[in-house]
């Protein structure tokens, strides 16, 4: 069973940072690419920034410059250093790794989600 956690989620106010950790487990060959979308209510869920295994990363702009994307790929977990928040930052930050090789399979793995809400 692979399953992926998101832990560092708050309440935060405007101009302040948080730092949401994401971490994998099970019996995990392999992880190429991790990516962070976020869904605040009403809107679709958008991504918010991807890290291959090789480090290489993207945003989407309205993140860029504020966010941080980051994986330990010993330790199998990915972060997101996220500065200068702003009220429209406010949103559940999904992890999800869409290439998880374990077992000779590949899976699709979400994590349960955690709640960021930045004040204004």
């Amino acid at each position: 069973q692979v399953q992926l956690v998101e832990s560092g989620g708050g309440l935060v106010q405007a101009g302040g940072s948080l730092r949401l950790s994401c971490a994998a487990s099970g019996s995990i060959f392999s992880i190429n690419v991790m990516v962070w979308y976020r869904q605040a209510p009403g809107k679709q869920r958008e991504l918010v920034a991807a890290i291959t295994s090789g480090g290489s990363t993207d945003y989407v702009d309205s993140v860029k410059g504020r966010f941080t994307i980051s994986r330990d790929n010993a330790r199998g977990t990915v972060y997101l250093q996220m500065n200068s928040l702003k009220p429209e930052d406010t949103a559940v930050y999904y992890c999800n790794a869409p290439d998880v090789i374990a077992g000779g399979r590949y899976f699709n793995v979400w994590g349960q989600g955690t709640l960021v809400t930045v004040s204004s």
